[in-house]
């Protein structure tokens, strides 16, 4: 189990052997996968009792259907699935979820991507409960255990983005977003730089003013790790790292605060993403930059109608004090340009227009190339991780005019909201350099198979997958 300053994983997922074990013919109940067309074929193989079973309960080989059918002086399981020669990552998470604890082999298939969903669908998150849940690991045996790695590498990927989300503030504040980054620099022996104090302020100014009404213990700072052969093409990736936003000085309403433990949502998907990349052994040079602030309110908070000036000596006036996460994301592609990336990928939860346009289940998309757009959707949908492209319309521009500064950063005309955050980060990113936004939601409102209410992952596997067959 990942060290830290708690115990992360419900089942120990580091341990690749946890949950897909290697199938040396040990005992274990057969799963059945059955779809619609097979169903009779299926039902013609077994006994007139196993039959008499699967009638009793009523399975028609719909999705997330499943019986218990006597099998000897034991028991198999069926399953429905849409397709059996074409599983989705989630097919199997709710069996995951409802069986009973064991060890299991599939009959009839070796599952392929179905069996992240049979990791992630045992994720819980029990750090601050006084008995935590006892169920106990489903075992899933696979004849073919490396080529099971990939899925758990991206099921671990994912549980670190929900158990930093699912975290409250105080325990998950811009000195646990560094110690997270620490953890990986020591695990792939990377290298981690990390701003603060006058030194952030000189360097990031509007990380700086966005975190500086914070506690000392929750102080800003930009986090910084670099890892990979120099000569390698360079990618970056960027994450939100609000830890907490009250909305500043034009506060949110109380409702609205409930969730905003999850604003850090970005940052948790670079480090998850960055932990993909160095554990694959990727040939990047890769920067991971995570500007890690709480959006507080005191004294010294910064005001509306406040000149900020940036990183790139571009000046931003303060429309409202609740859209900053992309005056610190700003700093932060500005820095990722200066080493000439050959790709920068951000993530944020950044506007609540892209979750009113697309709703909590698909990030919003926005990039300068095509081709790289054309490729994220379509690995979105290979991992079942869809994506949906919103435009960087140049119309859009005016809505970021000030009459002051270069920049206001938030238009107050209510228009493509979304599309206006995104190109306002596009001011701060060099010309020509490839770079692909996700407004991500990071959270599930309501569970379904594999994936329980709370934080989540949404985009990372799509990026992942871009990554993958752009330079694997």
């Amino acid at each position: 189990m990942r060290g830290g300053t708690f115990a992360r994983y419900h089942v120990p997922m580091t341990d690749k052997d946890a949950l897909i074990q290697p199938d040396r013919g040990q005992q274990a109940v057969a799963i059945h996968l059955v779809d619609k067309a097979g169903l009779d074929g299926f039902v013609k193989g077994l006994s007139s009792a196993q039959r008499a079973a699967l009638a009793a309960q009523k399975f028609e080989a719909g999705g997330y259907e499943h019986a218990i059918v006597p099998d000897g002086e034991g028991w198999l399981v069926a399953a429905g699935v849409a397709k059996v020669d074409a599983l989705s990552s989630w097919c199997m998470g709710k069996l995951a979820e409802v069986l009973p604890e064991g060890t299991y082999r599939l009959a009839n298939t070796e599952a392929g991507k179905a069996k992240f969903g049979w990791v992630t669908g045992q994720y819980r998150f029990d750090r601050y409960r006084s008995e935590p849940s006892a169920t106990g690991p489903r075992i899933l045996l696979s004849k073919q255990p490396k080529a099971a790695a990939s899925a758990l590498a991206e099921a671990e990927a994912v549980t670190l983005v929900r158990d930093l989300v699912n975290t409250p503030a105080e325990d998950m504040g811009p000195s646990q977003l560094e110690h997270e980054a620490e953890l990986l620099a020591k695990a792939f022996k990377a290298e981690l730089h990390v701003t603060r104090g006058d030194a952030l302020e000189r360097g990031f100014p509007m990380v700086h003013m966005v975190g500086r009404a914070a506690s000392r213990g929750h102080a800003p700072r930009m986090i910084e790790l670099v890892w990979g052969d120099p000569k390698h093409p360079r990618v970056a990736l960027v994450g939100k790292g609000v830890c907490f936003d009250s909305g500043g000085l034009d506060i949110k309403p109380s409702s609205a605060m409930l969730l905003m433990k999850k604003d850090m949502g970005g940052a948790a998907h670079a480090l998850a993403l960055a932990r993909l990349v160095m554990g694959a052994n990727l040939p990047v040079r890769l920067h991971l930059l995570i500007p890690a602030v709480e959006n507080a309110i005191s004294g010294n908070a910064f005001r509306p109608g406040d000149v900020l000036r940036s990183r790139a000596g571009l000046t931003v006036e303060i429309g409202n004090t609740d859209a900053e996460g992309r005056l610190i994301l700003a700093d932060a592609l500005s820095r990722a340009g200066e080493d000439a990336p050959q790709l920068v990928i951000d993530f944020a939860t950044l506007t609540g227009a892209a979750r009113v346009a697309l709703g909590p289940d698909l990030p919003a998309l926005m990039t300068r190339r095509d081709d790289t757009a054309d490729a994220l959707l379509a690995a979105g949908i290979e991992a079942d991780d869809p994506c949906w492209r919103l435009p960087l319309f140049e119309g859009y521009r005016e809505y970021l005019k000030s009459d002051i500064a270069d920049l206001n950063n938030s238009p107050n005309n209510g228009y493509a909201g979304a599309s206006a955050a995104g190109l306002f980060l596009d001011r701060f990113v060099p010309e020509g350099i490839d770079w692909a936004h996700f407004d991500t939601f990071a959270w599930r409102p309501a569970g379904k198979p594999g994936r329980p209410k709370g934080g989540d992952a949404l985009g990372l596997r799509a990026a992942w997958g871009l990554l993958r067959g752009r330079y694997g």
